[in-house]
């Protein structure tokens, strides 16, 4: 009878067999990314719906150029490739859908991961880093608010990066010696690294090429050792090369625009000029400018982590805690690797660069958050587990809260059954991870990562409903309301224009809804009878004196009814005493009516 033998996994198996579960995260992490990409209420910006006007008009308009806007002083707030790629994946206009306006931008993101794990692959030699790298990436808020809808934040930061990802590359793949420095990139690869900087300058502004440009430079001398004056002066001229080569593809609009003047004034003046200058005064705002200091800009990077905010704090804790021992040490100090040097320049130019202006944003800072992605992954295991505990308690409770509101979208009768155990089955599973991050120390770090993930699937499951039948309207009711002329709240720039996807085809005529909530409700009655005089239909949202029914009946015929999440709130809406019931502040009913004919 043959003795069975028992063979010993081989590391080549041993590494498959660890590698599986950082693939089924980054699995997850893609799902997230795609979940609920036609939605609503994604994490996103105001200016969103700013950007989809004008490239929805633009793309009507039959030409590339001018960009068309109906808002005062808000056309050519970006430049023209941004309305361009909304306006070829809408289909000039037959496909104008919110899930293919943004698919780009998650295209850009997801292509931007994966490079991050490539070089993190190169650096390590190990695909469990590069699989980290990846997923961290994915798991700060920043990208996930800004990398995938129809902002300029995800393509902006390929782009402007390709050129110092691609160094970082090549010189990992350069065998040292001990002789002589590594041979420098030439005239060729510079003149590419000013393509790839000039589509990311007309995607966002000219202004950005002095990051780039910046980071591009120092970065080349900093990896360079034994750099002389003769190859300084060859490095300048070649990123000045690239620099030129950029700001001239940008310069294109200014040629292409039929109305360069107009392009001046609007974009070069208005939108970057302005923010150079503060009436409050520049030190004023930048010692004591609160969100605007450079205190706040100096926690930026921790700021754009969101969840895994703790995290990156750790990081900075365990790079000074060893920048202190080697400028104690008495040995010989030795050069830091080629990639944690430039690493470290990417971020810090990036943070310089941009605590010089007046006006100062955590969100100018997302282009370099892949070299802190790669950091993170990199020193993963020495960063302290004290540090994630607090961001995996973190996730319990929005995993929690979120647990809650769709508990609560149930009781309304918002979304069905399926959806409602389909979301608490993501909350079982959250909180289940964070509870053994807590009880296993080995596990904490990679479920602290996975947790902060799943906070996105179960926010992408919470608003589902929403974007179901109970948060739309029927085909038949926007057939009722064709080529209209309706009035539509509207509380922010360009607001109104989310009703192109709610009931398309009419002119929406914007007027301020949230600010009825604090108004008595007589004055709203009346506010709303005047609407409807007015015009042909008018969408109305629920006030404290409505629970069920509109204001105006009977004078007036419900055509649909829908479900709103509230975004602004009135004093004394949300207390101690409702908080735990988000139905009472969180939800409210939108009509659509019209008034009755006799």
């Amino acid at each position: 009878m043959p003795v069975p033998v028992l063979i010993a996994p081989t590391a080549s198996s041993r590494a498959t067999a660890s590698r599986w579960p950082w693939l089924l995260l980054l699995g997850l992490a893609i799902a997230v990314y795609l979940l609920g990409l036609d939605g609503q209420y994604v994490p996103t910006n105001g200016d969103e719906l700013v950007y989809t006007h004008i490239a929805r008009l633009t793309a009507a308009s039959g030409h590339w150029l001018p960009l068309v806007s109906e808002l005062d002083h808000m056309r050519n707030t970006k430049p023209p490739l941004l309305f361009w790629q909304a306006m070829l994946a809408g289909d000039w206009g037959a496909n104008w859908h919110m899930a293919a306006l943004r698919a780009p931008s998650v295209g850009y993101t997801l292509l931007t991961a994966g490079v991050i794990g490539a070089i993190v692959q190169r650096i390590s030699r190990d695909h469990r880093s590069a699989l980290l790298a990846a997923c961290v990436y994915l798991a700060f808020f920043c990208t996930f608010r800004f990398g995938r809808t129809y902002l300029t934040s995800a393509p902006e930061t390929f782009w402007l990066n390709l050129p110092v990802l691609a160094l970082l590359w090549w010189r990992l793949g350069q065998a040292p010696e001990a002789d002589q420095p590594p041979r420098q990139l030439g005239w060729l690869v510079h003149t590419g690294f000013g393509l790839a900087m000039g589509l990311g300058l007309a995607y966002k502004s000219f202004a950005l090429i002095a990051p780039a440009a910046a980071t591009l430079w120092c970065a080349q001398l900093a990896i360079t050792p034994g750099i002389t004056r003769r190859a300084v002066l060859a490095i300048s001229a070649k990123v000045a090369l690239s620099t030129l080569m950029a700001l001239g593809i940008f310069g294109l609009w200014f040629v292409l625009d039929p109305d360069p003047a107009a392009v001046w004034q609007e974009f070069v003046l208005g939108e970057n000029a302005g923010k150079l200058s503060n009436s409050a005064g520049y030190w004023h705002t930048a010692l004591f400018g609160g969100g605007f200091s450079i205190w706040a800009q100096s926690l930026g990077y921790v700021q754009n982590a969101g969840l895994l905010a703790f995290v990156v704090l750790g990081l900075m804790g365990l790079g000074l805690q060893q920048g202190l021992l080697t400028w104690r040490s008495k040995t010989t100090r030795t050069r830091l690797p080629v990639h944690l040097t430039l690493l470290l320049v990417w971020l810090g130019v990036w943070l310089l660069v941009f605590t010089l202006p007046s006006q100062r944003s955590a969100r100018y800072l997302i282009p370099a958050m892949p070299a802190l992605a790669m950091l993170i992954a990199l020193y993963w295991q020495r960063i302290a587990r004290g540090w994630f505990v607090p961001s995996l308690l973190l996730c319990g409770v929005f995993i929690g809260v979120l647990g809650r509101i769709a508990w609560a979208e149930h009781e309304l009768a918002i979304g069905n059954t399926a959806e409602l155990i389909a979301t608490q089955l993501a909350v079982s599973f959250g909180l289940m991870l964070v509870v053994l991050g807590l009880i296993r120390p080995a596990w904490t770090r990679a479920c602290t990562l996975a947790a902060t993930l799943t906070v996105f699937a179960v926010l992408g499951l919470t608003t589902a409903p929403l974007n179901g039948p109970s948060g739309r309207y029927t085909a038949a009711n926007i057939a009722s309301v064709k080529q209209q002329r309706l009035a539509v709240p509207s509380s922010f720039n360009g607001q109104f224009e989310r009703f192109e996807f709610l009931l398309p085809g009419n002119h929406f005529v914007p007027y301020d809804g949230d600010a009825l909530g604090s108004h008595p409700a007589r004055d709203n009655a009346q506010t709303l009878q005047h609407l409807l005089t007015t015009h042909d239909a008018v969408v109305w949202l629920q006030t404290r004196a409505e629970t069920t029914q509109p204001l105006c009946l009977p004078g007036c015929t419900v055509l649909a009814e829908r479900w709103e999440v509230k975004g602004r709130h009135q004093s004394g809406e949300i207390t101690l005493a409702n908080v735990w019931h988000p139905q009472q502040w969180l939800f409210r009913r939108e009509w659509l009516v019209q008034r009755s004919t006799p």
